[in-house]
């Protein structure tokens, strides 16, 4: 494999390059597995024989490079890289409207495994799109794609003026806050955008100012925090139920 390629698989990693050639990163072996059963279009697929030989599926539909265990290594984002790695290009999604009766959406959220794990957490609760403000971490970092375990393929993430887009669905806005209603004990609508704010500095107070509930977890201990993917989870399965 040419150093040319090497280098191009490795500047994926970067935001701008993903941009550019608005293409991105996927490993290991359960979210390629999935991957190539979805409608996302592959590129190109670096892959150990040994991982190959157990797949059924066309090979005509994209570019198949059988690797070595090193050739993976030099491409790879992981310490300890697994037997696949693929090119795929960026969905574009025109449409926008969630089915979901819960939305859920973002705001400046910067960690990529918080937001992987989010995405992650959104399709275990069936919701089908996630809405982040354009602030907000990139779901193509290689990092986010590893954390979501593959529910990437299955909820969109769009990205644009929250609060536009709040303000407009025709649903409550739910914001999560430290001193709002006790989410065990508030009076909870069947459906909603429920908005998470950045780890550190919350929800935007344009945004709390323009929601109709404000909802906190009740804290019984003494810890100062949550994690915003640990928050998200807690406030979906109080309102999903």
């Amino acid at each position: 494999m040419s150093k040319a390629t090497v280098k191009y698989v490795k500047s994926l990693q970067d935001k701008k390059q993903r941009q550019k050639y608005s293409q991105f990163i996927v490993e290991g072996e359960k979210s390629i597995t999935e991957l190539l059963k979805s409608d996302f279009k592959i590129v190109k697929l670096f892959a150990l024989e040994s991982f190959l030989s157990q797949l059924k599926f066309n090979k005509k539909e994209f570019e198949l490079v059988p690797v070595t265990d090193d050739e993976l290594k030099q491409m790879s984002s992981h310490q300890a890289p697994q037997k696949a790695l693929a090119i795929v290009e960026i969905p574009v999604y025109d449409n926008i409207q969630s089915c979901s009766p819960v939305v859920l959406g973002l705001d400046e959220i910067q960690d990529p495994g918080n937001l992987g794990t989010i995405i992650r957490i959104a399709d275990w609760y069936g919701i089908s799109h996630v809405f982040c403000s354009k602030g907000s971490t990139d779901v193509y970092n290689p990092k986010c794609i590893n954390s979501t375990m593959g529910s990437f393929l299955r909820v969109k993430v769009v990205y644009g003026d929250l609060k536009s887009y709040a303000e407009n669905l025709s649903k409550p806005m739910m914001v999560a806050v430290l001193n709002g209603q006790n989410i065990h004990q508030a009076k909870l609508p069947k459906s909603g955008m429920l908005i998470i704010g950045n780890e550190g500095h919350g929800v935007n107070p344009g945004i709390i100012e323009s929601a109709k509930i404000k909802l906190s977890i009740p804290r019984f201990g003494g810890a100062e925090s949550l994690n915003a993917a640990v928050s998200t989870a807690i406030l979906l399965d109080n309102l999903i139920r």
